[in-house]
């Protein structure tokens, strides 16, 4: 099914990539030497069998799991796993196929670090991560954090402790080094599905995949450094200066436009599922760039389907009640999440405040109370500076979130319509706020 063009409003890579380089199975790089003998013509029958492969592995049928989970990430809400049936195969990506799915998916040379086996531990000063991601190796990623070092831990999650890294060209990277020992069936297929992921996409409000590690016990990502922490950091101040209108309502732009290039302008339209203040990193410009990709799907290619029955993930006061009661995830799950966010953005509240009063604690109910009482301004963080353009933004920004957070998922916008939304609310107080 061809997709759309984008319209002038919105402008995004077309998210088209081409297959550059041939096929490489994760053991075989140790072969490098004597791959180089072949000729071109064996080495392009090779790669379209494994092509092949790929395809009837991937659509081989669903598979099933019947476990039940719940996770909590340190200094986060309560994140939702409950098992149902799986309609893709995406949710069991092999080691061979995440890379080879990475290296298929990049546009430009794409290089893989040279004469290097899985298990040795080295590779050589030929790579070249400006053209794709690469495998890196462990002492490669222990220089680049000083023997990861706490000085350069700059986050800890679910996933395990972050570091701020510099590669050998002196570009700063965000090293996502896993906790050992702690490796369950989902939480390693969390791991592949971001590699999986991050590798289909390019978008300057998405965070960019460098490349990986998994060796031994060693689970590493390795992604773009940004370097003004995350979106609930600056709503809670602990960044400095809080955000005002205009920068909150820039944000929102951001974010929107990134969520638009994964449901739209992507080869295969991804749901991304965790959409959160904490997963939108803010750059020294206060521009947006959404992460974390653990929990992402890509949306069957079947143009009969209208959801994916599989496991409800994302984290408390974000989820999309509809997908928590069905199992049935669809792109309006995201749209919900982020008509959270805007309320958040709005109110500088978090989705789930135990300690204020019954009333005030599920943030999005008692935002959409003050919506209906016209009393918007009672809504806005206490912190922004009131005035009739402020207020006006803010009232148009929660009717938007009012429209997100619909119970029918029918009722709720595209993303790509929440963009228009947004650009028009900018273009009419724009010079205002200048």
């Amino acid at each position: 099914m061809r997709r759309k063009a984008p319209t002038p409003l919105v402008l995004f890579p077309s998210g088209k990539h081409q297959n550059l380089d041939s096929e490489y199975n994760w053991s075989s790089v140790a072969s490098d030497h004597q791959e180089r003998k072949t000729s071109v013509f064996s080495v392009i029958r090779r790669a379209a069998k494994k092509v092949a492969g790929v395809f009837a592995f991937v659509f081989s049928g669903p598979r099933k799991s019947t476990s039940e989970e719940c996770r909590s990430e340190p200094g986060d809400s309560l994140s939702v796993d409950r098992e149902s049936s799986f309609s893709s195969s995406t949710d069991y990506l092999s080691d061979s196929y995440v890379v080879r799915a990475a290296k298929r998916n990049f546009s430009g040379p794409y290089r893989f670090s040279g004469s290097r086996s899985k298990y040795s531990g080295k590779s050589s000063s030929s790579k070249t991560w400006h053209f794709g991601p690469v495998i890196f190796s462990f002492e490669e990623l222990q220089k680049a954090t000083e023997n990861f070092s706490p000085a350069n831990q700059i986050g800890e999650g679910g996933f395990g402790t972050v570091y701020k890294g510099r590669l050998h060209d002196g570009t700063l990277v965000a090293i996502k080094r896993a906790r050992k020992n702690n490796y369950g069936r989902s939480w390693l297929l969390e791991f592949k599905n971001e590699i999986y992921t991050l590798s289909k996409i390019e978008h300057m409000n998405l965070v960019r995949l460098y490349g990986f590690l998994e060796h031994e016990d060693e689970r590493v990502i390795v992604v773009e450094y940004v370097g003004n922490g995350n979106l609930r950091e600056h709503l809670d101040g602990s960044k400095g200066k809080r955000l005002e209108m205009a920068e909150r309502l820039e944000i929102a732009i951001d974010v929107a436009h990134a969520i638009t290039y994964l449901h739209t302008y992507t080869d295969t339209p991804i749901i991304h599922r965790d959409i959160k203040a904490t997963n939108i990193l803010i750059t020294e410009k206060l521009r947006a760039k959404v992460a974390d990709f653990g929990f992402a799907r890509l949306v069957s290619e079947d143009e009969g389907a209208t959801h994916i029955s599989t496991q409800v993930k994302g984290s408390a006061g974000y989820v999309d009640p509809d997908y928590l009661r069905t199992f049935q995830l669809t792109e309006k799950s995201d749209i919900y999440s982020f008509g959270v966010l805007v309320v958040e953005l709005v109110s500088g509240r978090r989705p789930i405040e135990s300690k204020r009063p019954r009333k005030e604690r599920l943030t999005v109910k008692w935002a959409m109370q003050g919506l209906r009482d016209d009393e918007v301004v009672l809504v806005m963080d206490p912190v922004l500076r009131r005035s009739q353009a402020s207020i006006s933004v803010a009232e148009k920004m929660m009717r938007l979130a009012r429209q997100c957070l619909a119970s029918a998922r029918s009722d709720r916008p595209s993303m790509k319509e929440c963009v228009e939304m947004l650009w028009a609310i900018r273009r009419e107080f724009g010079e205002v706020f200048r």
